[in-house]
């Protein structure tokens, strides 16, 4: 059975009123589409029955696959079974070893199983138990009449492993030898979502199979090319040329072919490379820092950095000369020669293989004369001349700094890739 369509129905007043956020929607889109499954639509829907019961006859008219998170809580309105069982005209069963699961558990606090609670034990008549190993509620998967009902439970620590294990194999089986969706992720820095597309336009243009979608994030863009294939060597075959034509094109901005940040691949190039990083930051206050180690086994290449926020500390810890900082005639802190000898001072102080240092003007208001989103960064290379970069970024402060701090490490990803010029300006 293959071009089954899946709608995914999120049910819980606190998700309308913003209380919390459907994480689920975006877990299960991606597993549905692993599958091969198609989502067109994301319903959420409050904890009312008759509003559920409509959102069923609707989803029933344009879905094969009904995917329900939530709603199957001890409470009154934990509606979802309920609901289902009622558009299907069918009652409920209990399910005895998730009954004898919660027995046992309040015997063990001490405490009576209240008839509230037993509702967690209940599958609608003729559904498959899926099982709960981090919860109590049972979950439900049944086919009426060609449609396809997956009831999950809300909590994520609940649902991600009910899906991933028997909601999977029902659904496997369910669909039978079919095509699912394999992907790549290309991910890109140095470049805009715009001045990406633009080299890729008439590729999008004219796709088909496979697909090209862009997706852009603050200081990153990311290219999924996904085709529909029986194996991942049938996919590679078909996605073969597409992917040689965007190497081609976006050599120099494409830093990875996985769903990875820069500062990861940035990191397993240093260590792969047996290479050493230092780094001094002002505007930025230590945000690259705090980025390349989220990246574990990091220590081993990252030595230190320092956060030089005043000229004092530029001067002291970097050894910034007072004559580029402050004077009549000094560039200034927010200036190219600065950026180049906060790096090398970095570089030096901590004998490493590569100082990359950030300076500028990340607002509200300007600095020295200059305007919001002026950044210069430097980079300095053992045995090499140090090399700088001028940005002029817009945005908000928050934007201008994270913004600043990918385009430090795509400009050390250059370098260690042997593409970073002897003078990026």
């Amino acid at each position: 059975m293959t071009g089954m369509r899946a709608e995914i129905i999120a049910v819980g007043t606190e998700l309308l009123l913003g209380q919390i956020v459907n994480t689920n929607a975006q877990y299960l889109s991606q597993g549905l589409a692993e599958l091969g499954i198609d989502v067109y639509y994301q319903t959420v829907v409050g904890d009312n029955v008759n509003r559920l019961l409509e959102t069923i006859r609707i989803a029933r008219g344009r879905a094969d696959v009904l995917v329900f998170t939530g709603g199957l809580g001890p409470t009154m309105d934990d509606v979802t079974r309920d609901a289902v069982a009622s558009y299907l005209g069918r009652g409920m069963t209990i399910h005895e070893p998730t009954m004898k699961k919660l027995e046992t558990m309040f015997a063990g606090r001490g405490a009576a199983l209240i008839e509230s609670n037993r509702r967690q034990a209940l599958l609608v008549e003729g559904a498959t138990p899926l099982r709960n190993d981090a919860g109590l509620a049972i979950g439900n998967a049944l086919s009426v009449d060609g449609t396809h009902y997956l009831l999950l439970p809300g909590p994520p620590r609940e649902m991600k492993p009910m899906f991933a294990n028997d909601a999977t194999s029902w659904l496997k089986e369910l669909l039978g030898p079919s095509a699912a969706l394999h992907s790549v992720m290309l991910k890109f820095a140095g470049v805009g979502e715009s001045g990406l597309e633009e080299m890729l336009i008439d590729l999008i243009r004219a796709q088909s199979d496979p697909t090209i979608a862009p997706y852009a994030k603050e200081g990153e863009v990311a290219v999924r090319v996904s085709t529909k294939a029986a194996s991942s060597e049938e996919a590679a075959r078909k996605m073969e040329a597409t992917l040689a034509e965007i190497r081609r094109r976006t050599d120099r901005f494409l830093y990875a072919e996985d769903d990875v940040t820069i500062e990861a691949a940035v990191m397993r190039l240093l260590l792969r490379q047996r290479r050493t990083l230092a780094l001094a930051e002002s505007c930025t206050g230590g945000m690259v820092a705090e980025m390349v180690t989220t990246v574990p086994g990091s220590a081993d290449a990252f030595l230190g950095g320092v956060v030089s926020y005043t000229n004092g500390v530029k001067r002291k810890l970097l050894g910034v000369p007072e004559t580029l900082l402050e004077g009549e005639g000094a560039p200034g802190a927010v200036s190219e020669e600065t950026a180049a000898a906060m790096a090398e001072g970095a570089r030096a102080s901590l004998d490493t293989d590569f100082g990359v240092a950030v300076t500028g003007v990340a607002g509200p208001a300007g600095s020295e004369g200059k305007p919001v989103g002026l950044v210069y960064l430097g980079l300095a290379e053992r045995g090499r001349p140090v090399r700088t970069e001028k940005l002029q970024l817009s945005g908000d402060r928050e934007g201008i700094r994270l913004r600043a701090s990918k385009r430090a490490l795509y400009m050390l990803w250059l370098a260690l890739t042997g593409r970073l010029g002897t003078g990026e300006k």
